[in-house]
Parts: structure tokens; sequence; C-alpha cells
């Protein structure tokens, strides 16, 4: 190997090494920092079934866990609902972590509606509102929604199926993924609530 060989691949290296050093360091932080600051503000104002008010806001204060959904879901919701409900039983009943299920179909889901749908998984507040303010939440939270006609003026619901956390200062903390396994989501909840 020639000096002059030699010379461009050690430089090549320092270089590379400069640019890892660049990303961990500054551009990668920074990242994180931008998408964690931007999933969840917004100017929706929604209702929950414990008759408050839902908006940004509301995710201050304590470690919340947000689930979009709507209750004619044949399989991810209740799903996700049935795990959440087996997170908090392992967390115990001294754990801080609120849970909303905001719906994507307020057309069918009313108040009412999410307070009976969800009436069985223990600690989880159902979100409804007008469309247009669903529509603002979805938007902010980054999250799928669309309307799937069905055919004879039915319809259903695509929607992201990820429970996104937020810490107790309302940023984004990070996702459960649909039947993400036991052990992993617990530990995220753990390291959420300090539990």
């Amino acid at each position: 190997m020639t000096k002059t060989t030699l010379r461009i691949v050690l430089w090549s290296l320092a270089l590379a090494a400069l640019a890892a050093f660049a990303w961990v360091r500054f551009l990668q932080p920074t990242l994180n920092t931008s998408l964690a600051q931007t999933i969840g503000p917004g100017d929706y104002r929604l209702e929950t079934t414990s008759g408050e008010v839902f908006t940004e806001d509301t995710l201050k204060g304590s470690p919340s866990a947000v689930f979009f959904g709507f209750t004619h879901c044949p399989e991810v919701c209740p799903t996700t609902l049935g795990d959440i409900a087996t997170w908090q039983e392992e967390l115990g009943p001294d754990h801080r972590l609120r849970v909303f299920f905001v719906t994507v179909d307020p057309e069918r889901d009313t108040v009412d509606t999410l307070r009976e749908y969800v009436s069985w998984a223990p600690g989880v507040t159902g979100v409804s509102g007008p469309p247009a303010e669903i529509a603002k939440a979805i938007k902010a939270f980054r999250v799928l929604a669309r309307k799937v006609p069905t055919g004879e003026g039915n319809y259903t619901m695509d929607h992201s199926a990820s429970v996104l956390l937020f810490d107790s200062k309302g940023r984004f903390f990070e996702p459960i993924g649909y039947q993400e396994g036991f052990d992993r989501a617990v530990a995220k909840l753990r390291r959420l609530t300090g539990a």
C-alpha cells in the first residue's frame, strides 16, 4: 500500500468517525426531541366519558397512554384494551398511568357509547367529540384513520394500532406496538411511570 493510499484511507476513517460522532451527539437527539415535541400538541377539544375536557393539557401531570380506535372494531381495539388491562394488572394498583381511548369514528361513537364500551377495561377513559375536533386530534397525534365503505351504506375504519405513551409533562415518550410482547410493553410502562 502506498503512502498516498494509506493517507486517503486514514482520512476517510477520520471523517467517518467525525460524521458518526456528529450524528450521535447533535443530529439524532435533535430529531428525537423534535418528534417528541410534535406528537400530541394541538388545538383539539374533546369530551371524556368521565365528563371532563380532553385537550393537550390533559396529558400533563401524570404519565398517560393514548389509543385511537372505535367501538365497531372487530379485533384490534378489543385486543388492545385487553392488553392494557393486563398491563395495568401487572403494574399494580399504585401505578399512575392514565389511559385514554380516543374514537376515530365520532359519527357512531358518542360519549355514552364509549362509556359502555370501555367499562370492562379498568382505568380506561373514552374520548369523543365532534368530527372536526376528532380530525384535529388525529392530525395532532399523527395517527392514521380513514373510513372504508363495506357496502350497503356500512363502513369500517382503518386506523393506527399503536398505544402512544406520554410522560408527565405531556411529551411523547414512545409507542407500544400492536400485540407487542408483554414483557417489552410492561418494561416500557415501568420506565415511563417509574414503577
